[in-house]
Parts: structure tokens; C-alpha cells; sequence
């Protein structure tokens, strides 16, 4: 796109983004960031697009997940490792249920900014900005907190490279040998109400049992030691995201150096507007989260701006619509597409539309809804004979209690034991592995479905 730069997006309407009140040292912080190494490269980039493009194909799954909003805080070692582990187990049975590898894709590394629906936040009748995230003012309901501060941008930068660092590590240093992956899983169902799952995870073991008959092990096949793990976030804060972003000297094409995937929230993807503006530069693969208010025009519009050549794998929609809604809105944007004849990838966000508030204050999401959500997005794309290729979920490797049900049933009573996120809330370890043993029900039949269909 030689006719784009990475500041043009100044140029257009922004929003959700905040207002700083010392220019100067804004400037400072986004030369010093343009200054520093990208957090990653644009081989990275391109493999990762080449799998997305697989998975529009239903060649391959995406699973996408992590924490609604990653706090500076409760950053350590463990909270990475233990996401990961989840999403690495979440992948397992993902593949054994779809029978094609699975691209995992973490909210990892970069998710540091959070669109608010108000700007304002009342407490106790007093009034303050919202907070917007870690990278841009801090939770702390005080004046002085909710200011925008430019240096957390510095911050963010630092943590997301250590952040990166580990995941490489541990995708790459036997941490994610699947045999080692299993044993984990086989821990979920032990309990007396994960009966229904058990079948699955002894027929996994059968399976890996055959392949250690046939020789395949570890040892002989580095494949099954190691994973591609990618890093993903919302495209929010475009100072940060312009910073950092690359001419890639290869393909002579600019890249988005803050994180694997970016995308473009339900708030922000007005067609016209910055947002947009910024990712339609990049070569990075780009989400784009449709909404119950995405008319068919305006993704028509997107689709053209974000993906003019048309790339399988370019770009990602994750519709985010509620439980009892999908069959309202989902089909006329498949429609949409199929009109352009255009390359997506579909995928289901089950989070965003089914957060409620609590009797006891808390906001919170049903689990029963996020599952309905996840099912009414699969039989649309049954009935639309279209391919229904990822799931994207807000979710931990901690043990919180902020989603309603699941097999170890959370309670609205529950909520105030470890309800810990700074944002909306998470599937916790026990759920989100309880959801993957849904979804690969679910992907079974859709297997079943296009085999009975080509005989």
C-alpha cells in the first residue's frame, strides 16, 4: 500500500482514546518506543496469516483467548504460564474434536488498552474519567489516577516483551510436548460431573497410546514438542501502535511490530475513522468484531478498506451478538460477504454480548449463555452452509470465580471470593476447559456433517 504512511490515521475522527495533557512528553515516549526493537516480525506475521487463511477454509480452528484487559499489578511469571497451559490443553481437545490442527492466538502481550461504553465513571455522586486500561491511566478511583499518563505506554512495551519472551520459551522448550499437555487435561475430568467429558479424554489417550505403538513419540517428532503460539490485542492506542510500527524490508510492507494479530473493536470500526485508517496499512492479520449495530453496508465498506486484495487470512470477523441473537444478525452479514464474494475467517465471541450485573453487584457472564452463544453460531453457519472457524474467549489460567456455572458450579454468592480482573469478567481455568470439551462436540458434528454431505 504505497500510498499509506502510519501517522495518517491523525488525519481522521478518533475515539475511544485519550485526550494527554502534556504534548512534550508524549512525543518523548513515542520517539523513545519508535526507537526500540518491535516486540515481533513480519515472517511471524505471514505464517500466522497463511493458518488463519487455512482455518477460513476449515483446514485448521482458531482458538483466540487471554485476559480481558492485562494489568500491570498482577503480571507474573505464573499468570502466563498458567494461561497458556489452559489454552495449550483447550487446544488439544479442540484438535481431536475438529480432526485439523488448531492456531492458538493469545490476548496476550499488547492487551493493555479497554474501549469504554461511557467516559465517565460515577461513584458515591462523584464523577472521573473512565479508566481505560494500564497502558493509558490506572483503576484507582482518584483524580490524580485517571489521568492519562503517556510514560505506561514505556511500561506496556516492557512487560509485553517479557511476556513474549516466556511464551517463546515455553512454546518452544518442551513445555507444550503433548503428551505432557494430556496429563493435564485427564486432571479436568476426575471430578463426578465431568463424567460426559471423560469419554473424550480416554479416547485421546487411545489415541496417543497407538501412535506410541506405531513409534511416533516425542522424541522422534519434534512437531509434537512444540507449538506456534501468536499474540493478539485491540489495535486501541494508536500512539503505541504508530510507534512501533515497521517497514519490513522483505516484502517492503509496513507491519504492526506491537503483536502478532490486532483488531478493530465493535466501538471503534467506524470506516471513516482512525482506527481503521491504521489497520488497513499494515500487513498484519486484522480482526474486526461485528456487532448487533454492523450493518451490511458498512462491513461491505470495511471489508473493501481492510482487505482490498482479497487475502485468505487477512481478515478475521468475530461476532459478538448475545445468547438469543445470533440467528438475528449473523446471517445477514454471511449473506454480506458471500454478496462480495469475500475471504473471511468467522469467528464467535460468546463474551461480549452476555455480561450481566449480578444481584450482588457483580458483573458477571453465565456460563450457560456464553455456551448457547458459541452453539447458535454454529447451527447458523450450519443452516448458511458456511464455515464456522474460531472461538475467542476472555479467559484465565487462574481459578477466579467472575463467569457464573460450569461444571464446578460458580454461584452469583461465589463471585466475591476471587473475583479478581480489572475489567469484564473471565472463564477461569475449570470453564474454559469445560467450554473446549463443548466446542469439540461441536466441531465433531460440523466434521460429520460436510462428510455426509461429500458422499
Amino acid at each position: 500500500m504505497a500510498d499509506w504512511q502510519k501517522s495518517d490515521w491523525r488525519a481522521k475522527p478518533r475515539v475511544q482514546m485519550p485526550e494527554y495533557t502534556d504534548d512534550a512528553e508524549l512525543k518523548a515516549v513515542e520517539a523513545k518506543l519508535a526507537s526500540y526493537p518491535p516486540l515481533v516480525f513480519a515472517g511471524e506475521a505471514r505464517r500466522l496469516k497463511a493458518q488463519l487463511g487455512a482455518a477460513s477454509r476449515g483446514e485448521a480452528f482458531l482458538l483466540q483467548g487471554g485476559d480481558c484487559a492485562e494489568s500491570f499489578e498482577q503480571f507474573s511469571a505464573d499468570g502466563i504460564r498458567d494461561t497458556f497451559k489452559v489454552m495449550l490443553q483447550m487446544a488439544m481437545v479442540l484438535t481431536y474434536g475438529a480432526k485439523v490442527p488448531v492456531v492458538k492466538v493469545g490476548r496476550m502481550a499488547g492487551q493493555f488498552a479497554k474501549p469504554r461504553s461511557a467516559p465517565i465513571e460515577t461513584v458515591d455522586g462523584v464523577e472521573l474519567p473512565s479508566y481505560r486500561g494500564d497502558i493509558i491511566n490506572e483503576l484507582d478511583f482518584t483524580p490524580e489516577s485517571r489521568i492519562p499518563n503517556p510514560n505506561k505506554m514505556l511500561q506496556a512495551y516492557t512487560q509485553a516483551a517479557a511476556t513474549l519472551n516466556l511464551l517463546r520459551a515455553f512454546s518452544t522448550g518442551g513445555y507444550a510436548d503433548v503428551h505432557q499437555v494430556h496429563s493435564w487435561t485427564l486432571g479436568f475430568t476426575e471430578g463426578e460431573k465431568a463424567t460426559k467429558y471423560r469419554d473424550m479424554a480416554n479416547r485421546i489417550s487411545d489415541t496417543l497410546d497407538f501412535m506410541k505403538a506405531a513409534g511416533v513419540t516425542s522424541d522422534r517428532l519434534h512437531s509434537l514438542q512444540t507449538v506456534d503460539f501468536y499474540t493478539s490485542h485491540e489495535s486501541l492506542l494508536l500512539e503505541y501502535e504508530e510507534a512501533l510500527t515497521r517497514l519490513d524490508s522483505t516484502s517492503g510492507k509496513w507491519l504492526a511490530g506491537s503483536g502478532h494479530m490486532i483488531w478493530i473493536g465493535d466501538r471503534t470500526r467506524q470506516p471513516d475513522g482512525a482506527h481503521v485508517e491504521f489497520a488497513r496499512g499494515v500487513q498484519n492479520p486484522i480482526g474486526l468484531k461485528c456487532g448487533p449495530t454492523t450493518t451490511a453496508d458498512d462491513l461491505k465498506v470495511l471489508m473493501e478498506k481492510l482487505n482490498p486484495e482479497n487475502e485468505a487470512g487477512r481478515l478475521t470477523l468475530i461476532a459478538r451478538f448475545g445468547a438469543g441473537s445470533v440467528g438475528d444478525h449473523l446471517p445477514r452479514l454471511i449473506k454480506a460477504v458471500q454478496e462480495e464474494g469475500a475471504n473471511v475467517l468467522w469467528t464467535c465471541d460468546p463474551m461480549h454480548g452476555n455480561t450481566i450485573k449480578s444481584a450482588t453487584g457483580y458483573k458477571t457472564r453465565p456460563f450457560d449463555s456464553v455456551l448457547r452463544e458459541v452453539r447458535e453460531f454454529f447451527g447458523v453457519h450450519k443452516a448458511e452452509g458456511t464455515i464456522p472457524g474460531g472461538v475467542h474467549f476472555e479467559m484465565t489460567g487462574q481459578d477466579v470465580t467472575e463467569c457464573t456455572g460450569g461444571v464446578r458450579a460458580v454461584t452469583e454468592e461465589d463471585l466475591s471470593a476471587r473475583y479478581h480482573t480489572a475489567c469484564d469478567p473471565r472463564l477461569n481455568a475449570s470453564q474454559s476447559l469445560e467450554l473446549a470439551f463443548l466446542v469439540a462436540e461441536e466441531l465433531s458434528d460440523r466434521d460429520h456433517a460436510k462428510a455426509a454431505a461429500a458422499v
